[in-house]
């Protein structure tokens, strides 16, 4: 559970898990390379937030949208609200733009698959046209690719960029990642703050991260399927 990581999830910016205007028609933008990730990598990072999911409506029911799985603070924020009222109504490439300033402002510990990237602080810009809007509901998975293959060009398709059918859902680090034995299991998106505060656990996500400290090594991360005791 990083610091973007859901502001319950907090992906985001006000805990310590983890934050209008008219719409902006532009040709290709291209971030800063100073604190910036490559369309492949945010595609990865994506594949294991969402399987890759960019009109993800909350439907796992923890309050985060589109593929980066934003919590509503975040994509407000971070700038979303000049494209879309949430993430998921948001072209693929301005959720990304979107990530881009919060990449700025938090880091790649924003994210909980920043491994799956790997997302870096100091990675190449991406190439982008957020130009253009989504659907105003989620749309259709069909229609986001189909634009999306459009709107990338063709050098974002290096060599390194593993086939959509060899990642996992919920990719896991090549270490092997400890299980556990308590009574809540690890939903994406979770957080030890987040988890903490449903369940009143007295002492808040310290002492739940002292409870399980066999399993979860790192205080900021947190993998789907581990079981945690909660006391």
């Amino acid at each position: 559970m990083g610091k973007h990581r859901r502001a319950s999830k907090a992906v985001r910016i006000a805990t310590i898990t983890g934050v209008a205007g008219a719409a902006v028609a532009a040709p290709l933008l291209t971030a800063t390379s100073a604190s910036a990730a490559s369309v492949a990598v945010w595609d990865r990072v994506a594949q294991c937030e969402s399987s890759g999911n960019w009109s993800n409506h909350d439907t796992g029911g923890n309050g985060h949208y589109g593929g980066l799985q934003f919590s509503q603070s975040s994509w407000a924020a971070a700038g979303g609200l000049k494209y879309a009222s949430r993430a998921d109504y948001a072209t693929k490439d301005q959720q990304i733009a979107v990530a881009e300033v919060l990449l700025k402002m938090q880091g790649p510990g924003a994210w909980q698959c920043a491994y799956a990237g790997p997302l870096t602080s100091g990675g190449p810009a991406p190439e982008i046209n957020v130009s253009g809007s989504a659907s105003a509901s989620a749309g259709s998975d069909n229609a986001a690719s189909t634009q999306t293959a459009k709107e990338a060009p063709a050098k974002e398709a290096p060599a390194e960029a593993p086939a959509p059918k060899k990642v996992r859902k919920h990719a896991r680090p090549a270490a092997p990642v400890e299980q556990g034995t308590g009574s809540y299991t690890v939903k994406s998106g979770d957080t030890l703050s987040g988890i903490a505060a449903a369940h009143g656990v007295a002492g808040g996500w310290q002492k739940l991260f002292e409870l399980n400290n066999d399993v979860v090594k790192d205080a900021n991360l947190i993998f789907p399927g581990q079981h945690l005791k909660l006391g």
